[in-house]
């Protein structure tokens, strides 16, 4: 994924060390204490529902000038002076990036809300800075949760909300790299060993059943970037996907009656003994074979060998806001945590809680050791369906 717009001018805009504000106003937080504040303002508004807006100001162009400092002194004062007690002023990057959050906002609409924030912080700057100033001045806002921006998906859609993340993954740089080089390697082992296997279950639905060998359906990967998600087939083809909608929104919600379709207690992500499911199907979905291409968008680096299942677009539209963090933590897998650890027997709630448990403690070591649990719960077919 590419820089955003505000990326490419946080990497750039750097004060040297001897262009420091002078006199900072009181009240504005230090880069350590500012992020900090973020990432509980962010935990709070996912358990309360509460949203709230991060509001970013980056000083563009040329910085070592002799009226660079000062503007930004003028800068930071407007923008400490025009927010209410209840906001949080601090830098996002130290003396290069201002950022405010926005809390308690009200009842209003979201582009209600976002209008009245950007014409008070544009009127703030207009009042204090010259005009050839603010034309070197970048602001953005992003809102959390983050389809209260005007869209409707949901998705998170890049990293500033989630600057503690970044963080955590630069601490473990080379770790991330040890485990795309196991990413990389592992898949392309597995699809030249598992090729005759491939090509047996290509034949057998060929054979059985009319329509492609592969299911292609858009999923949603770390930070809300969509790609191309293969199966192979195991539905027939064109069944109406409304079935499956309506299922997972009540799985999601947790309104699955255990004794429901399938009879065998068992509450599942995917419909048991569904009539869309071919003959041939059911045997893959119950050997977990139709997983298999899925090592393509492993070696693409669009998923991991481990990590959380990538959810279909419209599975979003029932998360709850702590269900996206799920999305943004780590990169998704074939396998993981949940999957080895009851597979299909769990709960939606109790598969995110994993997921991010997975997140939260991932090593090189815990990798390996879902890994080598991972046959064993396939060939078991323990909650399979």
């Amino acid at each position: 994924m590419g820089l955003s717009p505000i990326k490419r001018l946080l990497s750039k805009a750097k004060l040297g060390s001897d262009e420091r504000l002078e006199h900072e106003p009181q009240g504005l937080l230090s880069e350590p204490m500012f992020l900090r504040a973020l990432c509980l303002e962010r935990k709070r508004a996912e358990r309360s529902r509460k949203p709230f807006v991060l509001m970013l100001l980056v000083q563009g162009g040329p910085s070592h000038n002799g009226n660079g400092v000062g503007a930004l002194n003028k800068t930071v004062s407007a923008i400490v002076a025009s927010i209410r007690e209840t906001d949080v002023a601090g830098w996002y990057k130290e003396h290069s990036a201002l950022g405010v959050i926005f809390a308690e906002l009200g009842p209003a609409d979201t582009k209600s809300i976002l209008t009245a924030l950007r014409a008070k912080v544009t009127a703030a700057l207009r009042s204090n800075l010259p005009a050839e100033a603010l034309n070197h001045l970048h602001l953005s806002f992003h809102c959390f949760p983050e389809d209260l921006d005007g869209r409707d998906t949901g998705l998170p859609t890049g990293t500033e909300l989630y600057p503690d993340l970044v963080q955590r993954d630069e601490a473990k740089r080379v770790p991330r790299v040890i485990k795309r080089i196991i990413d990389a390697a592992g898949s392309s082992m597995a699809l030249i060993i598992l090729s005759p296997i491939c090509l047996a279950i290509a034949i057998a639905i060929k054979l059985t059943s009319p329509g492609p060998i592969l299911f292609r359906q858009k999923r949603i990967g770390q930070y809300g970037v969509p790609f191309t998600f293969l199966k192979f087939r195991s539905m027939h083809s064109g069944n109406d996907s409304r079935v499956h909608m309506e299922y997972v929104k009540q799985f999601i919600a947790g309104h699955v009656n255990p004794g429901a379709p399938g009879g065998n207690g068992n509450v599942v992500y995917k419909i048991t003994d569904d009539p869309r499911v071919t003959r041939v199907g059911r045997f893959l979905r119950k050997t977990s074979l139709d997983e298999l291409p899925q090592f393509l968008s492993v070696l693409r680096g669009e998923m991991s060998l481990v990590g959380p299942r990538p959810p279909i677009p419209y599975e979003l539209e029932s998360y709850d806001v702590w269900h996206r963090r799920r999305l943004v933590e780590v990169k998704p897998g074939i396998t993981g945590l949940w999957q080895v650890n009851g597979r299909s027997r769990l709960r939606f709630d109790d598969m995110v809680r994993l997921d991010l448990k997975y997140a939260k403690a991932w090593s090189l070591v815990m990798d390996i050791k879902i890994l080598l649990k991972t046959p064993r719960a396939v060939f078991s077919r323990e909650g399979a369906y």
